[in-house]
């Protein structure tokens, strides 16, 4: 048994901390209580380490499977049944293990404040997507994500799955007008590079003319509908990331992925010169 475990008979789904906790499943719920929750053990894991927890919510099995995740001061540890954490759950094969958290958007100016790359989301729609860009931006280096317009909650649990824990290492910014989250960027010294298949300069070149190694935050649209004209006016340049086969297109995690590592990339290049020019003579 977890020694950090309660050693009282396991919370119900009918005890009244699990029930205010699996409000939280709820966006409504989540932002009147500023709080959301978090699944699975990786996840978790992060958030001890970097979130703010209020509490850790474990059935005795997981408490068994994860003796190692530590308490931090002030987190309420509660053991729970199998039932109560499939309630609190919204995956097929829960893990038993959900940590009720302090929600962390702020506004984008705050989340932009000396990043040298950032990633912008404007009306994108898709959670898992959204959860996937932010562990590629924060695997890139980033220093943020801005949720821009109408774009899915950040604190949706699928985004926050998609992750793997990665929405605890960067800011993430949140505007609800995506002009005005362009002009986040730009204010903080970011060039603004929509990502767009059908108008942009191809990435190739922009990568060759340097472009990339001046401090920037890729602008990406919604899966369906992509960029308005009006978000790509306001951009510095549209990027299009060539398709060398026959693929149709790139999803927008697969583009994301692209576009942050080839502007990680330029960013190293040109902090370290003396190891570029070693790497081009050998």
């Amino acid at each position: 048994m977890n020694p950090l475990a309660q050693p009282d008979a396991p919370y119900t789904e009918r005890t009244p901390r699990v029930a205010a906790a699996r409000g939280l499943l709820r966006r409504r719920d989540r932002e009147r209580a500023g709080r959301f929750l978090v699944e699975g053990s990786q996840a978790v894991r992060e958030a001890l380490r970097y979130g703010s927890v209020l509490e850790l919510f474990l059935t005795e099995s997981a408490a068994n499977r994860h003796p190692e995740l530590p308490a931090a001061p002030g987190v309420r540890v509660s053991v729970i049944t199998e039932r109560a954490a499939a309630g609190l759950s919204e995956t097929a094969t829960p893990q038993g293990i959900v940590a009720v958290c302090t929600t962390l958007g702020q506004a984008a100016a705050d989340a932009l404040r000396g990043a040298r790359l950032a990633a912008v989301l404007a009306a994108v729609a898709d959670p898992g997507n959204a959860g996937t860009v932010i562990r590629v931006a924060d695997a890139a280096g980033a220093a943020a994500v801005v949720f821009a317009g109408d774009a899915v909650d950040l604190h949706n649990g699928k985004c926050v799955r998609a992750s793997t824990g990665s929405v605890f290492h960067l800011a993430l910014g949140v505007e609800p007008d995506p002009l005005r989250a362009i002009a986040a960027c730009q204010q903080a010294g970011l060039q603004v590079l929509a990502a767009d298949a059908g108008t942009g300069r191809d990435l190739d070149e922009v990568v060759d003319a340097g472009t990339l190694a001046a401090p920037t935050a890729w602008l990406f649209g919604n899966e369906a509908h992509g960029l308005d004209r009006e978000l790509l006016a306001a951009a510095d340049q549209a990027v299009a990331v060539p398709l060398h086969g026959r693929a149709e297109s790139l999803n927008l995690a697969a583009a994301a992925a692209v576009c942050l590592y080839a502007s990680a990339r330029a960013h190293r290049r040109r902090a370290d010169p003396a190891d570029h020019l070693i790497s081009d003579q050998n």
